[in-house]
């Protein structure tokens, strides 16, 4: 989705960027940045920006503190009359002149030049301020969203299989971007279209919105669940999930705010059961992220996970923000098979406790009371509109996994030893094998990875140390390890390659 607009964005940051580089950018100075006016400043108390604070009182080595601050000072220092100070007239008439800008005499504030070193004041101490374009085109055109065929369509050069889900997460995507580029059709505000994924693991949940991220060329930020808390315990906080949003976006709101969070392990987050204690990673952070995913105004640290006296803030709407969760939960199999069996009947049509004992794909089944049975409150559900679940993978995915998407396995060890002059090429045999071997590990398709590095770990030690070898073919048997594989001399494949040339040009 990029466009002219976004490029001279892109280079109007380049020259601000080096504008900042300059010496004295952001001590007061007189810096390159200063003159212009591309700062503001940022109150030494309440990290509030001129902006949103107000006019800004400047105390020497460049301190600046809001007037809100500053009379809450007052208000303080004037409950304590320490030693007659208050009602000596000399006192009064320093803090007048203090109050129209001026300095207190005989007092030398600690110099923050000396304890930074080069380059004066830190550079968080001031904040850059957004500019105001003329005839300014909107960030995002309607006709530059694909459509959501195209997006599977994309998404299927890289993702093996999960037609349901490619389907889903393509039309949820395009109304989205839709709703972000149109805002409001015949004042009718639509809603968004947060998600729920639910899937085994390694079957390509994090993969697939990695990308759809890259494919539409937006800020993604990915998130994990499990190191979320409620305020004030330790751990990230949940508007840690926007601040690492507005880090991917470079720090700029407007783009961050039309970007994705893709919250992964979102069942590590449910409600602790048969438990006493405050559950201050479960059930508390559910009901801190409903104001994210409805939409609100967030303070966020800007460069930084946790908010504290030294970072700044930023305002980040999260009413456009797209925000995918997605997780295993492994235990929602026996909860959707308790439910499903649950009434008791006899005779011949009668439903067995057992019958989907073995049946592979039971989450399609999950409906929004098993997920309340799991510990998820309703309210997170209910912000989670489009729920859907991903296949487990089966022999025959694992086997087009390896060998078909643009980046796959193969193809990308194809290329390591292709930099040496040698071809690898796998017997389908080969590929069977690695298939079966991945699906007894039973963790997905992060067990093929897995496996190629071990019967690769000798092949690609060995290679580099024989410059006569031009062909490597992988066996089962060597797979299996009853075996080794075949090698071809560049000498043999140099004929094999001139006889068929003989076969070609006899007419």
């Amino acid at each position: 989705m990029t466009d002219k607009y976004q490029q001279d964005e892109e280079l109007e940051e380049l020259e601000e960027l080096e504008e900042t580089e300059k010496p004295g950018r952001d001590t007061g100075k007189g810096g390159d940045s200063d003159k212009n006016g591309d700062y503001e400043d940022v109150c030494f108390v309440c990290r509030r920006p001129e902006s949103k604070a107000g006019k800004m009182f400047k105390l020497p080595n460049s301190i600046c503190v809001c007037d809100d601050c500053m009379h809450k000072t007052m208000d303080a220092v004037s409950q304590f009359d320490y030693q007659g100070m208050l009602t000596d007239p000399q006192f009064q008439k320093d803090m007048d002149n203090v109050l129209k800008g001026g300095g207190l005499p005989n007092i030398r504030f600690v110099n923050i030049t000396d304890l930074q070193g080069e380059g004066g004041i830190p550079y968080k101490q001031k904040i850059k301020k957004k500019k105001k374009k003329e005839n300014a085109q909107p960030v995002l055109n309607i006709k530059d969203i694909p459509a959501p065929h195209k997006i599977k369509a994309s998404l299927d050069e890289y993702v093996v299989g999960q037609e349901h889900a490619k389907k889903v997460i393509s039309v949820a995507v395009y109304n989205h971007y839709k709703r972000v580029a149109t805002g409001t059709m015949d004042d009718i505000e639509i809603e968004k279209s947060n998600m729920l994924m639910i899937g085994p693991t390694g079957c390509g949940k994090t993969y697939l919105v990695k990308t759809l991220a890259r494919l539409l060329d937006v800020p993604l930020a990915i998130a994990d669940a499990t190191s979320l808390t409620e305020a004030g315990y330790i751990g990230d906080d949940i508007e840690s999930v926007v601040s690492k949003l507005l880090a991917a976006a470079d720090n700029d709101v407007e783009k961050a705010e039309r970007g994705i969070v893709f919250i992964d392990e979102i069942d590590k987050i449910a409600k602790k059961k048969n438990t006493t204690s405050r559950d201050v990673s479960g059930e508390s952070v559910q009901q801190g992220m409903l104001k994210l995913l409805e939409g609100a105004d967030v303070e966020v640290p800007v460069g930084a996970n946790s908010k504290n006296a030294m970072v700044p803030l930023a305002t980040v709407n999260t009413r456009n923000i797209l925000f995918i969760c997605g997780g295993a939960f492994p235990d929602l199999e026996d909860i959707i098979k308790e439910r499903l069996t649950k009434t008791a009947s006899i005779g011949f049509n009668a439903t067995l406790k057992d019958a989907f004992d073995k049946e592979k794909n039971i989450l399609s089944h999950v409906t929004v009371e098993d997920l309340r049975k799991f510990g998820m409150i309703p309210e997170f559900i209910g912000r989670l509109p489009v729920i859907y679940t991903l296949e487990g993978l089966t022999q025959e995915m694992m086997v087009k996994i390896l060998k078909e998407p643009r980046n796959a396995i193969l193809k990308q060890y194809q290329k390591l030893l292709e930099l040496d002059e040698v071809k690898l090429e796998f017997n389908d045999e080969a590929l069977e094998a690695i298939a079966e071997k991945a699906m007894k590990r039973d963790t997905g398709a992060r067990a093929l990875r897995s496996i190629i590095e071990e019967f690769m770990l000798d092949i690609m030690y060995e290679i580099p140390k024989d410059d006569n070898i031009g062909r490597v073919t992988i066996t089962r048997e060597y797979i299996e390890g009853n075996g080794g594989p075949v090698i071809d001399i560049r000498s043999n494949l140099l004929l094999e390659s001139s006889d068929n040339l003989k076969e070609y040009a006899q007419p």
